[in-house]
């Protein structure tokens, strides 16, 4: 009997039905196409046994002058260099709040910290330093147990009060507001997760707005004042409210530095002091609970960052907040912590290096360097070249200042080959240096084309790509344009099986270059989910897309380490680095993966675990040679011969045949058969028999234990004509 080769075509088609995909690829997880035919990604190795606070955000790795490899990793609540398999805390510090006491029982661990308007909440993190204790018999601890570690805030009974674990408990007679304390707390990054914004339960009241202006209180604010002074309201409407701590303040007038006329603890906020230098936010536009809010456009952004290398100094911006630097030439490198960038602006939505003329580009940020209530979503700054300090323009230097106009925020932008990307919410440019006494021209290069988030961008092989604010993939290689893709729909759309993916939460899609196989990806959170559970990649030399199930934070690519390093957010770990006393699991904890190493996922200890890949085909009409018909007979296949290019340990090959397309997958015991196998495959098998009759056939391949790997090649069927029924 003849037999007849099974052929497909390279990538998913999950635009069509499994029978309108006839001879391609529908469905598959953890696999790739190299060389047409599909295999079993890489494995993927713990490179650190700690694990992170909260999700990375970026990621980013550099050589230092003296050869020393090292990466930067930036989380909703760290700022971590890791280097020589290690993790290092250089997390920035903000204000110091000097004069505190404590007050401790005897036979627990809980010390409640005393300061009046301390500002602090729960689960921020702090260090304590120049500790005083009234000593024994009336306490046990020591200034070590303080200062030895990190903290975690565990609760805030009062304005004036918060509460954290000692690593060991009292066992003196106990402390009432003794002692003096200096706290710390580590610099504000931003929240967990990116939500829709419906009062209470998402961290404010009422639904913030990610470009609200913002100033800073002038002198410390008590809980009754009904004028507030700050450093500048001209921002701010003439009357409306704002937030300051959490708590909400409506005013009926302003001055050209007071708000006037305050009702203190509106919308059900509670009236509290404030320190001097607090953030004032305006809050007339939020959405209070009860009121309908617009979820493309009320959102909480999530803590993040933009992480690049000037030189070899690390350059570090929260989102919307300050940029800091770290230097590993600095004394003892891996215990400084960053330190904030004099002269540079205060708030900005990131910032990036022009690499082939060393300017540091500030986007989306202050009109007026140091006021964070200036900070324009359009707006950008360079510094002077050679000098990060040095933002404003003069006759003598090369910083400079223009503003977008197509658009309403800067999402991201990129370094290009000799030029800078720059992506808004609805348009592209291109900033390229030119000399004086213009330093940079800025050309808009397309429109409708937004990008859906800051670290949604790749750059590889000449060209950016990009995933779109309401959809679609698009490629810059000189022109914008839309990149063609069979499964748009499926990452785009909720519709019947597709996944779609959760817009609310965009700004945390994170885009990745894998040089290794010709491949860029974005990892993104699917419809529903608000972490990132699903990634979708192009092969840009085979021009194939797949997608899975792969779930990874950050990416960083094979450049200054020989395999690519990656993030993963495990949203219910508790923490493990830095060591925290009284740590809890309440912004979830990130491993630290070495890809495209091995067959298995591999921890420290050297424990493996399967990574369970498949493959599924479409449906594939069958027929005797000779006999014609799309699918008009049903015939019978008696053996099928497969063919593997690589094969480690085994591989598992299930055959589904079916009459018509609407008819389902069901178990072997069906009358007759629609599924045949599964039948495990090894390098010495040669044929597998079988009974089954249909007219359409489809494919699937997978493997499920350690150590296995498959690369796929054809498949051959031993067929023979069975009637019309």
């Amino acid at each position: 009997m003849p037999l007849q080769k099974i052929q497909f075509k390279p990538g998913f088609n999950k635009q069509q039905t499994a029978t309108g995909a006839e001879g391609q690829w529908i469905d598959g997880d953890f696999v790739r196409f190299r060389y047409g035919e599909p295999e079993k990604i890489g494995g993927f190795q713990q490179l650190v046994s700690t694990t992170l606070s909260g999700p990375a955000r970026d990621q980013h790795s550099w050589t230092a002058l003296d050869g020393k490899k090292y990466a930067a990793i930036g989380t909703s609540k760290l700022l971590i260099i890791y280097y020589s398999g290690q993790f290092f805390d250089i997390t920035p510090l903000g204000t110091a709040i000097t004069s505190c006491t404590y007050t401790s029982t005897t036979g627990s661990a809980t010390v409640t910290i005393n300061k009046v308007a301390h500002g602090l909440e729960v689960g921020e993190y702090i260090i304590f330093t120049s500790v005083t204790t009234p000593g024994s018999p009336t306490t046990s601890f020591t200034s070590n147990n303080f200062t030895a570690n990190t903290f975690q805030i565990i609760s805030v009974p009062t304005s004036s009060t918060f509460t954290v674990t000692m690593p060991v408990t009292e066992t003196g007679t106990g402390v009432t507001a003794g002692g003096t304390i200096t706290t710390t707390p580590y610099i504000f990054i931003g929240p967990t997760f990116q939500t829709s914004a419906f009062g209470y339960g998402t961290g404010y009241f009422g639904g913030t707005i990610p470009t609200s202006v913002t100033t800073l209180l002038d002198g410390a604010l008590n809980n009754s004042s009904t004028t507030i002074t700050v450093d500048a309201t001209a921002a701010f409407p003439t009357s409306g409210r704002i937030d300051i701590d959490l708590e909400l303040i409506t005013y009926t007038g302003k001055t050209a530095t007071t708000f006037t006329g305050c009702v203190r603890g509106a919308n059900g906020s509670t009236a509290v002091s404030h320190l001097d230098n607090a953030t004032v936010t305006n809050a007339t536009d939020w959405v209070d609970w009860g009121e309908e809010a617009n979820t493309a456009g009320v959102i909480l952004a999530p803590g993040s960052w933009s992480l690049d290398n000037f030189g070899q100094i690390l350059v570090a911006t929260i989102k919307n907040g300050q940029t800091f630097t770290w230097s590993p030439a600095a004394i003892s490198p891996l215990t400084t912590r960053a330190v904030i960038v004099s002269g540079a602006p205060t708030a900005s939505v990131m910032t990036i290096v022009s690499d082939r003329d060393r300017h540091l580009f500030a986007m989306g940020t202050e009109t007026t360097i140091g006021t964070p209530s200036t900070q324009d979503p359009m707006f950008i700054r360079f510094s002077n070249q050679e000098d990060i300090n040095t933002y404003a323009p003069t006759v003598t230097n090369t910083a400079g200042t223009f503003r977008l106009d197509t658009g309403n925020e800067i999402r991201g932008s990129i370094q290009g080959k000799d030029y800078i990307f720059v992506l808004t919410d609805q348009a592209a440019y291109v900033i390229q240096f030119v000399g004086p006494p213009f330093t940079f021209s800025v050309r808009q290069v397309g429109t409708n084309c937004g990008c859906i988030g800051q670290h949604a961008i790749i750059f590889a092989q000449g060209a950016v790509f990009w995933m779109g604010n309401s959809g679609g993939f698009f490629v810059y290689d000189g022109t914008v344009k839309q990149l063609p893709s069979l499964v748009e729909d499926f990452v785009f759309t909720d519709v019947g099986d597709n996944l779609g993916i959760n817009y609310d939460a965009g700004q945390i899609v994170y885009g990745y270059h894998n040089s290794l196989y010709n491949e860029v990806g974005w990892f993104y959170p699917k419809s529903g989910q608000t972490q990132i559970d699903r990634n979708v990649v192009y092969n840009y030399t085979e021009n194939t897309w797949v997608t899975g199930s792969l779930a990874r934070t950050t990416y960083q690519d094979a450049d200054t380490f020989d395999f690519p390093y990656a993030t993963q957010y495990i949203v219910n770990g508790t923490p493990t680095f830095p060591t925290i006393n009284g740590v809890t699991n309440l912004f979830g904890s990130t491993k630290y993966w070495e890809q495209e190493s091995g067959f298995n996922e591999v921890d420290t200890s050297g424990n493996k675990t399967t990574i369970a890949a498949f493959i599924r085909s479409g449906d594939y009409d069958i027929s005797e040679q000779g006999l014609g018909g799309d699918g008009q007979l049903i015939m019978r296949v008696k053996r099928f011969i497969p063919d593997f290019k690589n094969l480690e340990g085994n591989a598992i090959v299930t055959l589904f045949f079916r009459d018509y397309p609407a008819n389902s997958d069901s178990t072997p015991s069906t009358t007759p058969p629609t599924i045949t196998g599964p039948f495990t495959i090894t390098s010495s098998t040669d044929k597998v028999d079988t009974r089954v009759r249909g007219r359409q056939v489809s494919l699937k391949i997978e493997n499920d234990a350690i150590d296995q790997s498959w690369r796929y090649g054809t498949l051959r069927l031993d067929i023979e004509a069975g009637g019309r029924r």
